[in-house]
């Protein structure tokens, strides 16, 4: 299995797509080689300045403590309790977290173990190591294996809420259905899609892939920033947030940490958004769903 790098240097970096094409082989989507860590730093490069949010081995070390905590579960059981930490680790902008060359960085420079480990494949008959998606290392923000987890926390939490998140990274399907949509990035449309998880009225892989379209769908005839507003962000809760860095303990691993100080989203918007899309759900076709005609 691909092994922690060997060399880990004192700041993340920035690693392009053709930089990093060298270094994922067939070998490593297998599991079967590691990543040759002092040449692949040779050719990154280095985060500038001295800020403290870039300091590569506080990101490590929690990755450290995600692999030990979860060695012995299913993979995808990490998501829920990683996003949020790392979301909070980094405390990064969207603008930053925007900077592709960041992610795959800490792929193929941070943790490409931990890629292998959460998301290699079973063998099977075409992959007799079985096999990671390369994307994994170098994908869109919606598949990259860390992208995918800092833009979660950052379009689930509730201000500095990240309980939304851990339900919304709870469940595969959604996670991989609604960071691909543009609408999620509406806050009260995120925390009513979570709403509906929590309150049981969603559950399935089925029925979230049933909701989600629909939801989608609707988006196309309603507005639902008129039909349901958020509340303006000034931006400076986050700065202040990012700033605390310099003095911040590491990520809480038993509790859940917080994130920046931003006003929550208002609870009626979420509530008639909940509401709104339950009567949705209700007439999307679900596969396996019984319907009350032929109940009858």
């Amino acid at each position: 299995m691909t092994s922690r790098p060997e060399h880990l240097p004192e700041r993340l970096a920035l690693v392009s797509d053709a930089q990093a094409a060298d270094f994922v082989t067939a070998g490593l989507l297998e599991g079967r080689e590691d990543v040759p860590s002092i040449a692949l730093n040779k050719i990154a490069e280095p985060l500038p300045g001295d800020d403290v949010r870039s300091r590569l081995h506080r990101v490590r070390d929690l990755i450290d403590d995600a692999l030990a905590r979860f060695r012995d579960e299913r993979p995808p059981a990490a998501d829920a309790w990683l996003a949020p930490r790392l979301h909070e680790t980094l405390r990064l902008t969207r603008r930053e977290a925007a900077e592709k060359r960041l992610w795959t960085y800490m792929a193929l420079g941070v943790a490409p173990d931990y890629v292998v480990w959460r998301h290699k494949s079973e063998p099977n008959t075409r992959h007799p190591h079985g096999r990671v998606a390369r994307d994994r290392f170098v994908g869109p923000h919606y598949k990259q294996a860390f992208s995918r987890l800092w833009w979660a926390a950052e379009l689930f939490r509730d201000g500095p809420d990240y309980r939304p998140a851990v339900v919304a990274c709870g469940n595969q399907d959604m996670l991989n259905s609604a960071l691909r949509l543009d609408i999620i990035d509406h806050r009260p449309t995120a925390l009513a899609l979570t709403r509906l998880m929590e309150k049981g009225i969603v559950s399935t892989g089925r029925e979230i892939n049933a909701l989600t379209p629909a939801v989608n769908a609707a988006a196309a005839t309603l507005m639902y920033d008129i039909l349901a507003p958020d509340v303006e962000r000034d931006g400076k809760a986050l700065r202040d947030w990012a700033a605390a860095a310099e003095t911040a303990l590491p990520s809480p691993r038993h509790n859940l940490p917080e994130g920046p100080d931003e006003e929550r989203a208002p609870e009626g918007s979420v509530a008639n958004l909940a509401a709104h899309f339950e009567g949705l759900f209700s007439d999307a076709p679900v596969r396996g769903r019984i319907t009350d005609e032929e109940a009858e």
